[in-house]
């Protein structure tokens, strides 16, 4: 039995940057960004979807309510709310993203892009 200590292996500078990254406070908080509006949008999204079928489940009546004409019920305009919410929050998230999760990307991708070109290529 050897009483040396082995040598640890040699790391990939890349593998050690990205962990970094990954531990620093600026990415912690973009995720937290993210969280912070990915998390309530699905759950309201999920909620209103669930709400949807409930009551085209148990209040039919309510549904089949006529709103316009013949054929516009309240199912058919909630059915309709669904696809305009999903846009809305497509487009709200883009405007998110836009002003609160991008430039800090930005941030973080340049910084990786600077050390890896300091690093030099690869062989």
């Amino acid at each position: 039995m050897s009483t040396d200590t082995p040598t640890p292996a040699p790391t990939d500078p890349a593998a050690e940057r990205y962990l970094a990254v990954q531990r620093s406070d600026e990415f912690v908080g973009l995720r937290r960004a993210l969280r912070g509006f990915v998390f309530p949008m699905t759950v309201a999204f999920f909620l209103w979807y669930a709400l949807y079928v409930i009551l085209s489940a148990y209040a039919r009546d309510f549904m089949g309510t006529k709103l316009f004409g013949s054929n516009i019920n309240v199912a058919l305009i909630f059915g309709l709310l669904q696809f305009v919410s999903t846009f809305l929050i497509a487009w709200l998230y883009s405007r998110y993203a836009d002003r609160k999760l991008d430039p800090t990307a930005d941030r973080i991708r340049a910084e990786i892009g600077e050390a890896t070109r300091e690093d030099g290529p690869r062989g």
